[in-house]
């Protein structure tokens, strides 16, 4: 399990993430430069199942754990935008 330490410290890296997918927009589900980025973010944390492509900008990646017993999660997110209006 990742200690609470280790998250604090990627929470300035986190932050920008989250700020550089707000600031660049991609409307109506086409998400190409987003999907790329999430897509290297998940590889560099050593995610290698990572399918792209599906419905055109869709991601699925599966995360292993920790090969204990216990119940399976299935995060889901959208991050296409709105127009300014």
């Amino acid at each position: 399990m990742v200690s609470i330490e280790k998250l604090r410290g990627i929470q300035g890296k986190a932050t920008a993430w989250r700020r550089h997918l707000h600031k660049n927009s991609e409307l109506d589900c086409r998400v190409l430069d987003k999907a790329g980025f999430v897509t290297e973010k998940l590889s560099s944390f050593g995610i290698n199942h990572i399918e792209r492509g599906i419905a055109e900008t869709r991601i699925v990646a599966l995360i292993l754990g920790e090969g204990r017993d216990g119940p399976t999660t299935g995060p889901r997110a959208d991050v296409d935008g709105l127009a300014n209006a």
